[in-house]
């Protein structure tokens, strides 16, 4: 199955998470999880939530921001991978002035 990012339909969730200003995804959702390309503008993120029933594999495409996670904080930058383990917390930010954070995501149900 070939997922084309470029025809989806764009949703805009506000505060999403808890967190500031909103996400903006395409996404593939079936029972088994969901597949998505998301953007967080300068100043936006994704709240501090625990995954309860599932894991998360987060890659940066472009710009730069930090995930926070239950130790502290880490940076980001194009290339770079976040793996979120079933149980564990994290948190998603934009905190640079350079532009959008975009990213590509993928939420398996467990």
């Amino acid at each position: 199955m070939t997922l084309d990012f470029n025809t989806m339909e764009e949703s805009v969730f506000p505060n999403f998470l808890g967190g500031e200003g909103a996400l903006r995804a395409k996404m593939y959702v079936d029972e088994l999880g969901k597949i998505l390309r998301g953007v967080l503008d300068p100043g936006c993120s994704i709240g501090y939530h625990t995954h309860e029933t599932s894991s998360e594999i987060i890659y940066i495409l472009s710009g730069t921001g930090k995930v926070r996670v239950e130790d502290g904080e880490e940076s980001l930058k194009p290339g770079d991978c976040h793996y979120c383990p079933k149980g564990r917390s994290h948190a998603l930010i934009n905190d640079s002035d350079d532009g959008p954070l975009e990213f590509f995501a993928v939420v398996p149900n467990q």
